[in-house]
């Protein structure tokens, strides 16, 4: 394991030396955060509701939805595509390493450094912008809320591997990405809370992976759901992590056979 926590810490190396890469990426979810803070803080009256969402719910979901995303949707695996186009991935197997836990190892080093700035950058917006903010402590809503953490991570992590063995079959891998996000953002709830939308529609939400990556563990937090909603969400979280794992290794698998390089 300690080859793999290598592998992280050099991620932050790799960070550190594209600051500016890494600067705008912040300013930009800063901007984006702030944004939509402002939009629902205009929608929602000071001592009323909408949607079920008074101004602490609404906006503990928003703010909590840019830590949720600080941890679930940064990564590094997204040029996974360009390795396999540019034949590097040759350089992976022939090394005593698993390509699969080298790239999440390098995700968590991403993911350490952006849920730091993140932190910080809550911080200040809190100093400065005073929300209302509802403060979960009960512990039957947390140790879940930190599970549904923990799988969503996976199920990112598979997502973008998915994402990147497109490389294997087309060199054109950086627009289905982007598509497939911007998609995945309003399916998870990044920008609001999925359960304002008809109830067929959430219904089958429900069903789908997206909303367990951020919307799910925000509800828990918020304890707006009862032990069986959350034990069945889980579940859920549970089922598609697996059923992505072994998507994810039957298209690796049949990657491998159809890859090739030249001078490498």
């Amino acid at each position: 394991m300690k080859k793999y926590f290598l592998v992280a810490k050099n991620t932050w190396d790799e960070m550190l030396t594209y600051r500016l890469n890494f600067t705008m990426w912040r300013l930009r979810g800063i901007i984006s955060l702030v944004s939509i803070y402002f939009l629902w803080l205009a929608v929602i009256p000071n001592n009323g509701s909408v949607f079920g969402y008074n101004r602490s719910l609404i906006l503990t979901y928003i703010l909590g939805s840019s830590l949720v995303n600080s941890i679930i949707v940064s990564s590094r695996s997204y040029i996974i595509g360009d390795e396999i186009n540019q034949g590097n991935l040759s350089n992976f197997l022939i090394r005593p390493i698993n390509y699969l836990m080298y790239w999440f190892a390098k995700d968590l080093g991403d993911k350490a450094m952006n849920i730091l700035f993140s932190i910080f950058e809550l911080l200040i917006l809190f100093l400065i912008l005073r929300p209302p903010f509802f403060l979960q402590t009960n512990i039957s809503y947390l140790i879940p809320f930190f599970i549904s953490i923990f799988l969503a991570l996976f199920l990112n992590f598979f997502f973008n591997l998915l994402l990147g063995f497109i490389g294997f079959w087309s060199p054109e891998v950086w627009a289905p990405r982007f598509i497939f996000f911007m998609i995945e953002s309003f399916l998870a709830g990044a920008y609001f809370p999925l359960d304002i939308l008809p109830k067929p529609i959430f219904a089958v939400f429900q069903l789908l992976p997206f909303g367990y990556s951020l919307y799910f563990p925000l509800k828990v937090y918020l304890g707006q759901l009862s032990l069986t909603q959350i034990y069945f969400g889980l579940l859920i979280s549970i089922v598609w992590v697996f059923g992505l794992l072994l998507i994810a290794q039957f298209v690796w698998t049949k990657g491998l056979k159809v890859y090739t390089a030249w001078g490498k």
